[in-house]
């Protein structure tokens, strides 16, 4: 598990693109017959990847979280972008087809993550500190609260499926779910926003090997772009835009942890303040 530091706006700002690529962009999270994973001091989030072939994998980290076992302390959920999945907790076994979900609560002791046929499964996941325990559950990308947003003379007409959240499936603070777009569009998440009570973390994926998302981040008066390529994510701290164009077709994940369980808080940034 690699270990990222939070960042000060103010130090951020003078950042070059290597800098801002070592502190914001995760580039390998998918390696064969591993679990990579990355922990963020934003919100304390675990972003990690699992890309099982020939072997079962099992979600650890004692030497980092300094705990018994991974959820002892913790809930994560789990999205399968890949061939079908099976995913165990203590024992009882979720399949999980492309976009399905499965959340799993605090106090689950054992979870091992493998691909269930020829075409192998790839696992992203997201973990959160948690306060109490929510019953595992698993959501179909179908099952989701649906948001349809956006506009194609705007470039941004999308499907926000809202999958764990106050609506959804329940938990201590994470919140998770997937932006699929029209033909045409590639803007996402403008005119941009801020929530500065909680971090959120994006990765991109189903893109062409060529193309890559222009993600913008930074104070809305500071901004600064990452080029993304597939399957790599960004962490957003609370301070931070968050916001890109793809030079083709793209989906992403996005998901949240910190202080409100609310979409509502947002700060709508007026394009005429960005900068």
């Amino acid at each position: 598990m690699e270990i990222r530091h939070s960042s000060n706006p103010a130090d951020a700002k003078h950042y070059d693109t290597a800098r801002l690529r070592q502190q914001y962009l995760i580039e390998n999270l998918f390696e064969v017959d591993q679990i990579k994973m990355v922990y963020s001091h934003d919100d304390r989030m675990v972003i990690g990847g699992a890309f099982p072939i020939n072997e079962t994998l099992t979600l650890e980290a004692k030497d980092v979280l300094k705990t018994d076992y991974f959820l002892e302390r913790r809930e994560v959920a789990f999205i399968n972008i890949g061939g079908e999945a099976a995913i165990e907790a203590d024992g009882v076994c979720y399949t999980l087809n492309k976009l399905d979900t499965l959340y799993v609560g605090k106090g689950t002791k054992e979870v091992k993550i493998l691909s269930a046929n020829a075409e192998p499964a790839k696992i992203y996941f997201c973990s959160a500190l948690a306060h109490a325990t929510y019953p595992t559950r698993k959501v179909s990308v179908q099952e989701a609260n649906t948001l349809n947003l956006g506009s194609l003379e705007s470039s941004n007409e999308r499907t926000i499926h809202q999958i764990v959240h106050e609506g959804g499936i329940q938990s201590c603070q994470l919140m998770m779910g997937v932006t699929l777009f029209k033909p045409g569009s590639v803007w996402n998440t403008m005119p941009a926003h801020l929530h500065d009570r909680r971090m959120e973390a994006y990765l991109y994926f189903d893109m062409n090997a060529d193309a890559r998302v222009f993600h913008f981040m930074g104070e809305v008066d500071e901004t600064r772009h990452l080029l993304v390529a597939n399957e790599q994510a960004i962490i957003s701290p609370a301070w931070s835009i968050h916001s890109g164009a793809g030079t083709s077709s793209y989906a992403f994940i996005w998901s949240m942890a910190g202080e409100n369980y609310s979409f509502k808080d947002q700060e709508f940034i007026p394009m005429d303040v960005l900068k």
